[in-house]
């Protein structure tokens, strides 16, 4: 027999068997057995080592009444965002001329108040002038501590 032949009839066999359905297994589950978990291995809670310093605070803490704990199934915390980055003040003026000229064209439009043609002119210069400068402002090329090779830039 040829490699070829072999690998035709394991075809064929795929091919015979595609419509029958599969074995049952032995406990009804799609996993082998080796994979299963037994039922006597609990969770363990570890406690963590306290520094002498800081076992009197736990002892104060570990004094008053707990309060009783949520169980929440052991789900991912995350830890709190890093602050916001601080802004100069022309990134702040930028935003506040962006969303405030809009702003104050629709406030007054809801409002019916008086609109001359100057205060229309204003608040979108003021949009536009926002918008332009946190484009100018953004900067789009390599760090300045990047060095002569910067690899490849997309």
């Amino acid at each position: 027999m040829t490699p070829q032949s072999d690998e035709d009839e394991v075809w064929r066999q795929i091919v015979a068997s595609f419509n029958e359905t599969a074995e049952a297994t032995s406990a009804g589950q799609p996993w082998p057995d080796r994979e299963n978990v037994p039922t006597e291995d609990a969770p363990q809670q570890v406690k963590a080592e306290i520094p002498a310093e800081t076992a009197d605070e736990v002892a104060e803490e570990d004094a008053r009444p707990a309060a009783p704990e949520e169980d929440d199934g052991d789900h991912y915390v995350p830890p709190p965002p890093p602050p916001l980055p601080k802004m100069d003040s022309g990134t702040k003026v930028a935003w506040l001329a962006l969303f405030g000229g809009p702003a104050y064209l629709l406030l007054a439009a809801l409002l019916s108040w008086p609109m001359d043609g100057w205060i229309i002119f204003a608040a979108i210069a003021a949009f536009i002038g926002g918008f332009v400068a946190l484009i100018v402002r953004m900067g789009d090329g390599p760090p300045p501590d990047s060095g002569w090779d910067d690899g490849a830039v997309v």
